[in-house]
């Protein structure tokens, strides 16, 4: 069974990845992925023409700061990083296509219309208030800044419906273990 681990930012997604792969489950991590594909040929020459770049590798910082004032700069991004995420994803698979269960932590599934790649989608919950603190406290965001990240992203109840499990992340990280394993039971 291939399974989504979706959640808008500051959601917990890392937090329950870490507690599947805890659980012995593989896990592929397309943050990760993201973050390689920035070194791609390709990728670096199409953005060559922008102040992005430190010690000849593209600043995750530096085009962050760019690609969420930047409609234009963000879609060409999407549309150069998402087919090297896709593959990513595929060769996952088919390099673990003997084990029962296969996790893909994507939080961005249904903005990159990525959904017809998994079996089921598990979306991790924390309300807005939770995740602004988190994220300013995590990543040492300005409030404004902040909020400028989570609305880039669709918002969490139009992705509650499609999805075929939450798990609620508004409490401690033991409450969350404890889901993720009431989650991990439903699935045996």
């Amino acid at each position: 069974m291939k399974i989504a681990i979706a959640g808008n930012i500051a959601s917990g997604k890392s937090t329950v990845q870490k507690i599947l792969e805890d659980a012995g489950f593989k896990i592929l991590d397309t943050d990760k992925c993201g973050h390689e594909a920035l070194k791609n040929p390709e990728v670096k020459k199409a953005f060559s023409y922008l102040d992005i770049f430190e010690n000849g590798e593209i600043s995750r910082h530096k085009l962050g700061e760019l690609v969420f004032n930047n409609p234009q700069i963000k879609q060409q991004l999407e549309s150069l990083v998402h087919p090297i995420i896709k593959q990513d994803i595929q060769n996952f698979f088919e390099q673990n296509k003997t084990d029962k269960f296969l996790f893909v932590g994507i939080p961005l599934v249904f903005e990159a219309k990525m959904e017809n790649l998994f079996d089921k989608i598990v979306f991790v919950f924390a309300d807005d208030k939770t995740r602004l603190q988190r994220l300013v406290k995590r990543n040492n965001f300005t409030e404004e800044y902040a909020l400028l990240r989570i609305n880039s992203q669709l918002p969490q109840e139009k992705k509650l419906a499609c999805c075929d499990y939450v798990i609620d992340n508004n409490g401690s990280v033991e409450e969350l273990k404890t889901l993720v394993t009431d989650f991990i039971s439903k699935l045996n």
